[in-house]
C-alpha cells in the first residue's frame, strides 16, 4: 500500500490556525476551508483524532481531503494533549473528549462561512466512540461517522481484539490506585507507556500493537506532540466508559461506520452498528487493517469517497 503524506499541501484549500475553549480549557485547532468559497454558508465537519494522536496526523489528513471535496473541516488537539492546554499532560478523559467535540461544534457555529444547521462529526479510532457519545446527546450534530472507530472503554477492558484477560484491567486499576496514594502523599502523578519500546516487542504483541507502534513511533506517521504516555488517572476514567451505551439515541439522525475487513477492532464497529437504530450504514474497506485507514492511500481514499457521499446526502 502507498502512504499518503500527512503534511501534503493543496492549492484547493486554505488552512487557518484557530482556538476555542472546552470546559474552560483552550483548545488548539486547524480549520480547513475550500479555496473557492462562495457567499453561501457551507456544511462543516468536526474531525476528531485517535486517543494517542494529534491534529497533524490522521485527523488532519481526513480534514484536508474532505475540505478538498468542499466541506469546511476542523481538526483539533484534545484537552491535555498536543498544542491544547490542560494539566496534567497526557490525561485521557472520555468525558472531556466528548466535551471537546461539542465545543468544536459550538466554535464552528460562530463562523460566518459555516451553515450551523449542517454540522457533522467524524471520529477516528477512540474518537469514533467519543463522536457517537457526543452525537447521542447533542442534537446540533446532524450526522456522525466513524473510521476505525472503537470504544476506548472496551479497548482497555477487553483488548483490541476482544480477547484480553479480565485480569489486565484489574491490574491496571491496582496500579492507578497506587498512583493515587502516591499523589496524596505529595508525589507527582505517574504515567504509563502506550507503545512497546522496540520493534521486536511490538511484533511480539501482534499486528494491532505493531502497526500502532510503526505509525506513532517511526517516520510512517510519528509527530513530536502525539501522546506516548497516559497518566494513571486516565485508566480510572476509561475503565468505566461505555461509548456505545446510547448509540440508539442518535436516530433519526444518520450514522456511518467505516472499518477495515482485516482490523482487529472490527468487532467493535460491528457491535456499535448492531446497537444503533436506522438510518445507519456499515462500510467495510476490504483488505484494510485498523491503522491502514489512518494513512494508506488504498484504504483512505475509498473511506473518504464514502464520507463525501454520506455527508453530502445527509447534511
Amino acid at each position: 500500500m502507498n502512504t499518503i503524506n500527512h503534511t501534503f499541501s493543496s492549492n484547493s484549500i486554505a488552512t487557518r490556525k484557530v482556538s476555542f475553549t472546552s470546559d474552560g480549557i483552550k483548545i488548539a485547532g486547524n480549520l480547513y476551508l475550500p479555496a473557492m468559497m462562495d457567499a453561501a454558508p457551507r456544511p462543516a465537519l468536526v474531525v476528531s483524532h485517535p486517543g494517542t494522536g494529534v491534529k497533524e496526523q490522521t485527523a488532519g489528513l481526513y480534514a484536508r481531503l474532505l475540505a478538498e471535496r468542499g466541506f469546511i473541516t476542523l481538526a483539533f488537539d484534545a484537552a491535555y494533549q498536543g498544542e491544547s492546554e490542560g494539566f496534567p499532560r497526557g490525561l485521557e478523559n472520555p468525558s472531556q473528549r466528548v466535551e471537546d467535540i461539542k465545543s468544536a461544534v459550538s466554535f464552528l457555529s460562530t463562523l460566518p462561512e459555516v451553515d450551523a444547521g449542517k454540522t457533522g462529526v467524524l471520529g477516528i479510532c477512540a474518537s469514533g466512540g467519543y463522536g457517537i457519545m457526543a452525537a447521542a446527546t447533542d442534537h446540533r450534530i446532524k450526522a456522525v461517522a466513524t473510521v476505525s472507530g472503537v470504544d476506548v472503554g472496551r479497548m482497555f477492558r477487553n483488548g483490541a481484539d476482544g480477547k484480553q484477560s479480565p485480569d489486565v484491567i484489574q491490574q491496571m486499576l491496582d496500579l492507578a490506585a497506587q498512583d493515587r496514594r502516591a499523589v496524596a502523599a505529595g508525589k507527582e502523578e505517574g504515567s504509563f507507556p502506550l507503545f512497546p519500546e522496540t520493534e521486536e516487542q511490538a511484533k511480539a504483541q501482534g499486528r494491532y500493537a505493531y502497526e500502532g507502534w510503526k505509525y506513532y513511533c517511526t517516520s510512517q506517521g510519528q509527530h513530536p506532540r502525539s501522546a506516548k504516555t497516559f497518566t494513571w488517572s486516565s485508566v480510572e476514567h476509561i475503565a468505566g466508559f461505555d461509548a456505545f451505551r446510547f448509540v440508539d439515541m442518535i436516530a433519526p439522525r444518520p450514522l456511518l461506520i467505516i472499518a477495515g475487513s482485516e482490523a482487529d477492532t472490527l468487532w467493535m464497529a460491528q457491535e456499535a452498528f448492531s446497537l444503533a437504530k436506522e438510518p445507519k450504514a456499515l462500510f467495510i474497506v476490504e483488505g484494510a487493517s485498523h491503522t491502514d485507514l489512518y494513512h494508506q492511500e488504498e484504504a483512505v481514499i475509498p473511506a473518504v469517497d464514502e464520507l463525501e457521499h454520506f455527508f453530502n446526502t445527509k447534511l
